[in-house]
């Protein structure tokens, strides 16, 4: 299978495959600052929870090199404005908050500014390494939860496209077929932004994967026809009890699931699990612009002025989801003691 690289650093600079150019070209972005970074998250060039993450690590290292103050109080003030204006790139996914909040940590444990850049870039590969290792320890932990014939429903992009490798829910199922499982595979085409069709699809080519693009209406028809197994989505961000936060379109899809008796499984790694957050009632969620809805790469779709409502996710409660699957193992209702116990885990681990 061919490995996919959508973030890398070399010689001092952060490389990024540009999500919105796929699958018709693939551009390389080169970029060597912050506010680069910032406008790479906020535009989606990168996307997907755990590639916002590292790139907000990478973001904050170029912050940490581009600041000249030598006063350790100074130094830390316009860190932690970059911070702020990191952070503020997407709202919803949890990992970008955690990612900044690491390296803000890191700095002020030792806030001398001569050191700053090569600690924070050291930590930034760090986080870089980890995602993967995480990942693919997430795809054995879900392997068993893939059917051995039948068929699997996904939503979105969860792959390496949205990681740094391996993915989180893609990866579960490249982690089943890699185990000799044989199934079908449906992705849908995600829109407006259409990530499944342009992305996943992509994704599923470059690995060798068999899948077949789905309308994303058509998904209730598929699991009352009997034509799907069980479905499994990726998260941004994941409640205390388990209520979680994805694309939007996931909600939905974990509703048809429960009407039809088909699991409904979320892959996503502790980072993506917020236990501050009580329920999903609290998330944030990110408004697009609408003519993110009205056009298409500057092409209209609709008539010129109409209205239109563009949420970038949705909140799925916590009792439609069957099983949560983090590299803390296979999480469980009920989530509140479960998902606390799959962070300990990993916490303990580490």
């Amino acid at each position: 299978m061919n490995e996919i690289r959508p973030i890398q650093w070399s010689d001092g600079k952060l490389w990024l495959l540009d999500q919105t150019r796929l699958p018709l070209e693939e551009v390389t972005l080169e970029l060597d600052k912050c506010q680069q970074a910032i406008d790479a998250i906020h535009d989606m060039q990168v996307r997907g929870a755990p590639a916002i993450g590292v790139t907000a690590a990478y973001a904050m290292a170029m912050a940490a090199r581009e600041i000249s103050a030598t006063s350790p109080d100074e130094y830390m003030t316009q860190l932690e404005d970059a911070a702020s204006r990191v952070a503020a790139a997407r709202p919803t996914a949890v990992n970008l908050f955690w990612a900044v909040e690491r390296m803000v940590r890191l700095a002020k444990s030792d806030p001398d500014p001569q050191n700053m850049p090569e600690r924070l870039l050291a930590e930034a590969q760090r986080m870089y390494q980890e995602d993967e290792e995480i990942n693919r320890k997430m795809g054995s932990m879900g392997i068993e939860l893939m059917p051995d014939g039948g068929a699997v429903l996904t939503h979105c992009n969860t792959g390496a496209l949205a990681t740094t490798g391996f993915g989180t829910a893609l990866g579960v199922i490249r982690a089943g077929w890699e185990a000799g499982k044989r199934f079908q595979v449906y992705n849908t085409e995600t829109r407006p932004w259409l990530q499944g069709a342009r992305l996943t699809s992509w994704e599923f080519q470059q690995l060798g994967i068999p899948a077949t693009l789905l309308v994303d209406s058509a998904a209730g028809m598929m699991m009352r026809g009997g034509k799907i197994s069980c479905v499994i989505t990726g998260a941004d961000r994941i409640a205390a009890n388990g209520d979680t936060a994805n694309k939007v379109g996931t909600y939905m899809l974990a509703v048809l699931a429960k009407e039809n008796g088909i699991p409904f499984y979320i892959a996503a790694p502790t980072s993506t699990i917020d236990l501050d957050l009580a329920t999903g009632d609290d998330i944030n969620i990110e408004e697009r612009p609408s003519d993110e809805v009205t056009h298409f790469r500057g092409a209209p779709t609709a008539p010129e002025g109409v209205p239109a409502v563009n949420p970038a996710f949705d909140v799925t409660p916590h009792q439609y989801i069957t099983g949560i699957v983090s590299e803390g193992g296979v999480s469980r209702s009920p989530y509140l003691e479960s998902l606390k116990l799959a962070v300990q885990s990993v916490s303990l681990g580490n």
